[in-house]
């Protein structure tokens, strides 16, 4: 695929690049020797010589355009810039057994939310668009969600915020492209278990929607609502940022595409 692909000497920034689906988009560039920049608040442990760990917060206007200084110095340009970082916290909008309480929806974590979904995609989008409109040349890849399509019980602000994403990208593929920027999305759907699924995830998504942890893990595990009969698996999202980030993909801008086994609530 290296060789189909002919990435190999590209630099591309990916936010929230130490765990999850973006350490398997940047694991799965570093294969290519593609330059990766990771924008992360924790390292990785990856150790490679194409790696540069950036820690910066994305909420964060100087710490972005910081980051980004550095990775030119470092790498000498940019070519392509992967928003993978996100936060999803679950809660309701309203709670009737326990008005105010633990599991509904605050001020505090709707912000929190949208700061680093919405806001962190805006300047980081921002800061390396200024570098790629200037080289006419380059790719955005936003990372989205399955519920930004379909909405997602217990998790409005977070489908909410991918619903942006997918907007922010038909929106800045028009924009971006009288310069010849590409700008696309990928919007996963249920991928295979990661670190990032965490105890105090899965409990306040159960509690949201009136299940035990068990019943909820159960869910994930079935795949009935799949036509494809399985979860995905991370690589198969990280391929497809590798294509993207190609010229294979030249003629693609302005698109989200779903990695979901053909999963719809149709």
């Amino acid at each position: 695929m290296s060789e189909w692909l002919n990435i190999a000497g590209k630099t591309v920034i990916v936010t929230g690049g130490s765990s999850g689906i973006g350490k398997s988009i940047v694991e799965n560039l570093l294969a290519q020797k593609v330059n990766v920049a990771n924008f992360d608040l924790t390292d990785s442990t990856l150790d490679d010589e194409h790696l540069l760990f950036v820690k910066a917060d994305v909420t964060s206007r100087q710490e972005v355009e910081t980051g980004v200084k550095k990775v030119v110095d470092h790498f000498g340009t940019i070519d392509g810039l992967v928003n993978n970082a996100g936060i999803n916290i679950p809660r309701l909008l309203v709670d009737k057994d326990d008005p105010h309480g633990k599991y509904e929806l605050s001020e505090e974590t709707f912000d929190k939310i949208f700061a680093v979904n919405q806001k962190g995609l805006f300047l980081m989008s921002q800061a390396v668009g200024r570098i790629l409109v200037e080289k006419e040349a380059g790719v955005i890849i936003n990372m989205s969600s399955e519920s930004g399509l379909e909405g997602s019980e217990g998790q409005s602000p977070y489908a909410a915020t991918k619903a942006a994403v997918n907007s922010y990208t038909r929106s800045w593929a028009k924009e971006l492209g009288k310069s010849n920027v590409r700008v696309v999305g990928i919007a996963p759907g249920i991928m295979e278990e990661t670190g990032l699924r965490t105890l105090a995830y899965e409990e306040a998504l159960a509690y949201t929607r009136g299940i035990t942890v068990e019943k909820l893990r159960e869910g994930y595990a079935k795949t009935s609502t799949i036509p494809l009969g399985r979860s995905g698996q991370l690589h198969e999202v990280a391929d497809l940022v590798s294509y993207y980030l190609s010229d294979r993909a030249s003629y693609i801008t302005g698109v989200t595409t779903n990695v979901a086994g053909g999963k719809t609530r149709g």
